[in-house]
C-alpha cells in the first residue's frame, strides 16, 4: 500500500516537452554548441542535398554582421497544407517538428535517394536556437515567406511576389542566439574550409561564400581530381618551416 502511495506521486515530477523545447532545453543532445557553425551547417546540408539530387546547380552562403543567409537553386521547399498537420503548410512543420523532412522516404518516389545532414532533424534545430529565422522560396512561379522567432512562428507562410516558373530555390536568413554557444559567433574560417570541402563532393556545383562586403569565394569542381591536384597546388607553393 505503502509503494503505490508513492507511485502515485511520481507524475507531478514528470514533464512532457512539447514542439522544439527539448532542443532549447538540452541544445547539446541536437547540436554541437562550441560555435552556431553546426546549426548553419545543417541548412547548408539542405542545399547540398538539393545539389546531390541533381536539382540545385549554385549554393550562396553570406555572414552579414550577426546574420547567416544561405541560398539555393534547387526545388523549393515544399509549400502545401498538411491535413495530417491541422493544415499547417509543409515549411511551417519543416522548421517545427523534429523528425519532419523529406528524406525518411529512401523508396523510388522519395524527395531524396542520399542525403546528409541530420535526417529531418537538422533545421528544426537551426530555428530552435535562433533568434530569428526567414525562409524565401520560390516555387511555382511563387515567391513565399515564413518568419519565426525563437523557434516559434511569428508570420505564417505568405505569398509575397511573383517569379518564372523555372526560377525555383530556397532562401535561409538565420540569427543564431548566442545563449546557446559558447562562442556566440560563427567561426568564419572553419565554416569556409567545410563549404570549401563541400565543393569537391559537388560535381559541377558552385559554390559562394562572402563575408559582409568582402570579395566573394568561389569554388567549382569537376571532381575529386581536381580538387587534389589544385589543393596539391595550394601546399607546393608554400614554405614549409620545420
Amino acid at each position: 500500500f505503502e509503494i503505490i502511495e508513492v507511485l502515485k506521486e511520481v507524475p507531478k515530477d514528470i514533464r512532457v516537452l512539447k514542439g522544439l523545447e527539448p532542443v532549447q532545453l538540452r541544445p547539446g543532445m541536437y547540436t554541437r554548441t562550441e560555435d552556431p557553425n553546426h546549426i548553419i551547417q545543417e541548412v547548408i546540408d539542405n542545399a547540398q542535398d538539393e545539389a546531390l539530387a541533381g536539382y540545385a546547380k549554385q549554393i550562396f552562403v553570406k555572414i552579414e554582421g550577426d546574420y547567416i543567409k544561405i541560398v539555393d537553386n534547387g526545388r523549393g521547399i515544399p509549400v502545401d497544407a498538411m491535413k495530417e498537420q491541422g493544415g499547417k503548410s509543409a515549411a511551417e512543420v519543416i522548421f517545427t517538428e523534429l523528425h519532419s523532412g523529406g528524406k525518411f522516404n529512401k523508396t523510388d518516389g522519395g524527395a531524396y535517394s542520399f542525403s546528409g545532414g541530420l535526417h529531418g532533424v537538422g533545421v528544426s534545430v537551426t530555428n530552435a536556437l535562433s533568434l530569428e529565422l526567414q525562409a524565401l522560396i520560390k516555387k511555382d512561379g511563387k515567391i513565399h515567406s515564413i518568419k519565426f522567432e525563437n523557434g516559434a512562428i511569428t508570420e505564417p507562410l505568405s505569398v509575397i511576389g511573383k517569379v518564372d516558373k523555372k526560377d525555383t530555390g530556397t532562401c535561409i536568413i538565420v540569427r543564431p542566439d548566442p545563449k546557446y554557444f559558447d562562442s556566440p559567433k560563427v567561426n568564419i574560417e572553419a565554416l569556409k574550409n567545410y563549404l570549401r570541402v563541400k565543393s569537391a563532393l559537388l560535381k559541377g556545383v558552385e559554390i559562394i561564400f562572402q563575408v559582409n562586403d568582402n570579395e566573394p569565394i568561389k569554388w567549382s569542381y569537376s571532381g575529386l581530381d581536381e580538387y587534389f591536384i589544385n589543393e596539391n597546388k595550394k601546399i607546393n607553393n608554400q614554405e614549409v618551416y620545420w
